[in-house]
């Protein structure tokens, strides 16, 4: 009996093992979404996502209200925080606090920053990096700093010198945004890249090339080679991160104009951006083998 009871217990604790270490965490970006925060967050939820990842709103009474929903219909939020550019470089840091706390106040499953300025020194934008670590372990709220253009994670090898400089700050990975900078999938950069996965939690799901950092469909033929290159980088980053034992968090980031590409004079959308981003969490999910 003690012996049946062992074996029990070793494999309850081998079946949840191995259910933290294979879950990821699909977020949907309001970006381009015209209906009220409660359309949103129902088809959300109704298209098989597990949270929202929004900018915080600036008004109390959104919040409030963004809030309600999101408990009401069981969704996780990761708040977007950012560094206004336009300001000077020490009114731009004061902002960036008060945004971050603002947030952290509402308890998100975690923070997504566009961090610094590509005009910001070295110095200038690690101090932003060192605030966002200070509060992150203060209050024990992830603060990922997403790799953009304009940021100070513009590019693969500048991002680099500040890896190598802060052992503490982590990534959102956007990859998109370097497929375009350096015009190319980044298929000799595979050490540079390992080093930068190394220190990915959160990863933004949309499809670059070596042109432009969307595709104008995603399930198009003609894409398949940047579609799989990315899956193929998400994929490694994935079993990465679940060696750690926690969840993997994604959103899906096909934006509207002027991400989407469109039809001259009539501006119409060449593609639907939902159903591109519904597409490629499918195509996530099937690549790591993980049933809807």
């Amino acid at each position: 009996m003690k012996y049946f009871l062992k074996m029990l217990i070793l494999m309850l604790l081998f079946t949840q093992s191995v259910w933290t270490q294979n879950e990821l965490l699909f977020f949907q970006t309001n970006w381009g979404f015209e209906g009220s925060w409660e359309a949103f967050l129902l088809k959300t939820k109704s298209s098989g996502y597990d949270g929202v990842e929004v900018w915080l709103p600036k008004n109390a009474r959104v919040q409030q209200e963004v809030f309600k929903e999101l408990k009401k219909h069981q969704l996780k939020v990761i708040y977007l925080c950012g560094t206004n550019k336009s300001l000077s470089f020490k009114e731009s840091l004061l902002a960036y606090e008060n945004d971050l706390k603002r947030a952290i106040v509402q308890k998100p499953y975690a923070i997504n920053s566009h961090t610094g300025s590509d005009f910001f020194s070295f110095e200038q934008n690690m101090k932003f990096l060192k605030l966002a670590n200070d509060l992150s372990n203060k209050y024990n709220i992830p603060i990922h700093h997403e790799t953009h253009r304009g940021r100070f994670s513009y590019a693969l090898p500048e991002t680099k010198r500040y890896l190598n400089s802060d052992s503490a700050f982590r990534l959102t990975l956007d990859i998109s945004h370097w497929m375009v900078v350096h015009e190319s999938l980044l298929a000799k950069q595979q050490q540079l890249l390992d080093e930068v996965m190394e220190r990915t939690d959160h990863i933004h799901a949309r499809v670059g090339f070596e042109e432009g950092p969307q595709v104008n469909n995603p399930q198009a033929p003609e894409w398949d080679k940047a579609l799989n290159r990315h899956l193929s980088i998400w994929e490694s980053i994935i079993l990465s991160h679940w060696k750690t034992g926690k969840p993997m968090t994604i959103t899906t980031e096909f934006g509207p104009p002027n991400y989407l590409p469109t039809a001259p004079f009539t501006q119409k959308p060449l593609s639907d951006q939902w159903e591109a981003n519904v597409f490629i969490m499918k195509a996530i999910k099937e690549q790591m083998n993980i049933s809807n």
